[in-house]
């Protein structure tokens, strides 16, 4: 079996000496044999284990993939293939929450455009007058953290300012097509980050919709890479957490 020093497996992968000992040390590769004198000795597996975490921080991040590889050379595959299922599941519930603003975005556009409100602040009864509601409704919407008009001094009564009106706007015609707080939310937490334009925020969605695609395709690789890994371990017939008779590990 070929043997490889830090600096090998370091030249091959592009990193540093340095890097490879803080790798081994995280359990991102297996445990290295050592030589009589201290130092590291690694083979074609730590170089397959090398190849699979930097596949796996493509698309999972380094701290996932961390904890991936980490778990499985504690000798738990299963914990760390749920790992794995975990991510993915995550990016699932992601996709379908860009979905579901996308879709709130557009039942909005379907509605007739109001006129801008560029006055003073409005009075809660004022603002529900405009949109055809029962007060009750805005404090409802307030509760659910979907409006937060500011206050007034002293007498703390809200003051709707043209933004919350807007707001307030879009929580009444969204609520009107049947859709629910938790898909309103995310449309009035974009639409404040982009400035309140709808066209930033179709922007917006269309580059975070590309991105996550981006990151299935990653994930896909690293996914194959860890696969073929674990093929390797199989095929070398070896504990992955188990670590070689030898001196205590070293700096070297």
């Amino acid at each position: 079996m070929t043997r490889l020093r830090s600096v090998d497996l370091a030249r091959l992968a592009g990193l540093s000496t340095q890097q490879i000992r803080n790798y081994e040390d995280a359990g991102v590769l297996p445990p290295a044999e050592r030589t009589a004198s201290g130092y590291r000795t690694f083979t074609e597996l730590h170089r397959q284990a090398l190849l699979a975490y930097r596949a796996l921080v493509q698309g999972y991040g380094p701290v996932p993939a961390a904890r991936i590889m980490r778990t499985l050379h504690e000798g738990d595959t299963p914990a760390a293939l749920a790992l794995v299922d975990a991510a993915h599941a995550a990016l699932h519930e992601e996709r379908g929450a860009l979905r579901a603003t996308g879709e709130a975005l557009e039942a909005l556009r379907a509605e007739p455009a109001p006129p801008p409100h560029h006055g003073a602040s409005l009075r809660i009864g004022e603002v529900a007058r405009l949109l055809g509601v029962r007060t009750s409704a805005l404090r409802v919407w307030e509760a659910a953290g979907l409006i937060d008009p500011p206050r007034e001094r002293g007498t703390r009564y809200r003051l709707y300012g043209p933004a919350d009106v807007r707001d307030a706007r879009i929580v009444h015609s969204l609520r009107r097509g049947g859709h629910l707080f938790a898909q309103i939310g995310p449309v009035l937490t974009e639409l404040r980050r982009e400035g309140g334009s709808e066209t930033a925020l179709r922007s917006a969605l269309a580059a975070r919709a590309q991105t996550l695609t981006a990151r299935t395709r990653a994930m896909l690789a690293g996914a194959g890479r860890l696969h073929a890994y674990l093929d390797v371990v199989s095929a070398a017939g070896t504990t992955t957490g188990s670590t070689a008779d030898g001196p205590e590990p070293s700096a070297r």
